[in-house]
């Protein structure tokens, strides 16, 4: 079996590995810590601005059965790319809302999901062929996007308190509104 791997921030890393380990397609995800300034890093070192890393999720996944684009779906379906380092009540550095890549084949589908998340913002604009668009060149926008896309340099699984957590803690309140997915069909139980 074929298997991609792609890594995802915006909040709580608990929140987000349960989401995308209840989407079919995806075979695994680990909560960890993305391009991180040491090797090795823990938890409370990130946690107190110790260590610059984003605490994000592994994700790795059969593009026979799912795509990244339905990924990036799911993610800006949870997160709001228009917040600054702050997503439910998680906020500092730590939680910066991220897509970060390893195969290069991946960069236009990002850019592509991008452009549309960071156009949402623009003015619409007539052109001469009459056809409505989103001027690429006007810098007026209504909502900045803090959506970072880096290559991945590196990634460290967090320690095995942190794996599963929301699995393990059952009643651990959350932002994210898991049954609302549910219903609509994002994710399976």
């Amino acid at each position: 079996m074929f298997i991609k791997t792609i890594y995802f921030s915006g909040g709580s890393f608990y929140e987000l590995q349960k989401v995308f380990s209840r989407i079919k397609g995806v075979v695994n995800v680990t909560a960890g810590y993305i391009n991180a300034g040491m090797t090795a890093p823990m938890y409370m070192q990130i946690l107190n601005g110790n260590i610059d890393a984003v605490m994000g999720i592994k994700i790795e996944y059969n593009p026979k059965k799912i795509d990244l684009s339905t990924l990036l779906d799911v993610l800006f379906t949870v997160i709001d790319p228009y917040s600054e380092d702050k997503q439910g009540k998680c906020s500092g550095r730590m939680y910066r809302t991220g897509i970060y890549y390893c195969e290069n084949e991946d960069l236009p589908i990002i850019q592509l999901y991008m452009n549309f998340i960071i156009s949402k913002g623009k003015a619409p604009v007539i052109t001469t062929a009459n056809i409505t668009v989103n001027d690429p060149s006007s810098g007026k926008t209504y909502r900045k996007c803090y959506v970072e896309t880096k290559k991945l340099e590196n990634f460290y699984a967090a320690e095995e308190i942190h794996q599963n957590y929301l699995h393990k803690n059952p009643t651990k309140k959350t932002f994210i509104d898991f049954a609302r997915l549910k219903e609509l069909s994002i994710i399976d139980n």
